[in-house]
């Protein structure tokens, strides 16, 4: 066993090696505009979940230590553009360490724990499984071992569509106070549920959602409320790519159907704040005098366009897992089907009515 992980992890090595020869950026500069240092420092942040300090050297040798076991050869910049695609990147044949580590979660978790730096992540799963972390292993090498003893097959991805107007659930990863929250904030959502299409899994819940603050409006004259406007961005999934979302139609939609459901079973609204429609480009607003948004919080958004990404192909042994928000057909529990196409004529007319208001 010892053998085969050490051939493993040279392979590993190798495979970063060839990413970062065909990847030679200049030193000074990356083919994506991004200097060295800015590089290295999205490097650690990946792994440690913070910034090191240090000469560059230092910390790149570092960071293929832990990662590795061993230092890589080549120039600084191949050295780093290689650890950089093998965590993010990947091949066609070989999967990126982020996808790999993702599938591992949801295997055991049925959930990613997208926030962590990965270093974290790791010692987790080993904690589940073994009722310890070993840190004392590099971190590819702990990673296969783990996946070794929860898939009997090598991890896979294929390249899958995902269509424009699919509708999601995400939750608010942190509270968010309308007193604190100031202009340009990011604010951490998270997919509440698997996006899944048949047996293969595009985003896993847990996967973040990027979003911000695009502007806050304090209390007015006249008894007119506090405003907070924040706007949804990205969803990023098991792979490299982005998804760019929205709150649109399809979305405001699924949300009126959702609030009907719960006022018709009778449910108290009180503490909780109800996202209803909403006339913002991409967007929500609070309004009101609601204290703070709770974690947990969950609204609807929907993609903005179709995209294709990297999703893993569930094996028949997992199969069994797979559920919730069905790309096409009817929706599983807790799912949400495609909505029909929205009547603009109708969109317009109910602009004015088009406000998110906390109920107390």
């Amino acid at each position: 066993m010892k053998k085969m992980l050490k051939l493993f992890v040279t392979v590993m090595i190798l495979t970063a090696l060839c990413l970062g020869v065909s990847n030679t950026a200049l030193f000074a500069q990356s083919d994506e505009g991004t200097s060295t240092f800015q590089t290295l420092n999205h490097v650690e942040d990946i792994l440690y979940g913070r910034i090191k300090t240090g000469g560059l050297i230092e910390r790149l040798s570092n960071i293929e230590k832990d990662l590795f076991g061993r230092e890589l050869p080549g120039s600084i910049a191949e050295r780093q553009t290689a650890i950089l695609d093998f965590l993010e990147k990947g091949t066609s044949g070989q999967p990126s360490m982020l996808f790999k580590l993702g599938v591992a979660e949801w295997a055991i978790n049925q959930r990613v724990d997208a926030y962590n730096p990965v270093n974290r992540r790791v010692d987790a799963l080993e904690t589940v499984l073994e009722g310890t972390a070993k840190p004392d292993k590099p971190i590819a090498m702990r990673l296969e071992r783990i996946l070794g003893l929860i898939l009997s097959d090598a991890v896979q991805w294929q390249d899958s569509e995902i269509p424009a107007g699919q509708v999601f659930k995400v939750k608010f990863k942190n509270t968010l106070s309308p007193s604190t929250a100031k202009k340009g904030d990011s604010v951490d959502l998270e997919l509440s549920e698997d996006l899944v299409s048949g047996n293969t899994l595009l985003a896993p819940a847990g996967c973040r959602v990027v979003a911000h603050i695009d502007s806050v409006t304090k209390p007015r004259s006249f008894g007119r409320p506090a405003e907070v406007n924040v706007g949804v961005d990205q969803l990023l999934p098991l792979g490299p790519e982005v998804i760019p979302v929205t709150i649109g139609e399809q979305a405001k939609k699924a949300s009126k159907a959702e609030s009907s459901q719960i006022a018709a079973a009778g449910t108290s609204f009180i503490g909780a704040i109800l996202f209803g429609p909403v006339g913002l480009a991409g967007g929500f607003l609070v309004r009101g005098d609601a204290k703070e948004i709770p974690a947990g919080t969950e609204l609807f958004i929907e993609t903005a366009q179709a995209v294709r990404i990297s999703a893993y192909p569930v094996p028949a042994g997992l199969q069994g897992m797979v559920r919730s928000n069905e790309i096409s057909g009817e929706p599983e529990s807790g799912g949400v089907a495609p909505v029909d196409e929205p009547n603009t004529t109708e969109a317009t007319s109910n602009e004015t009515n088009n406000t998110l208001t906390p109920i107390d």
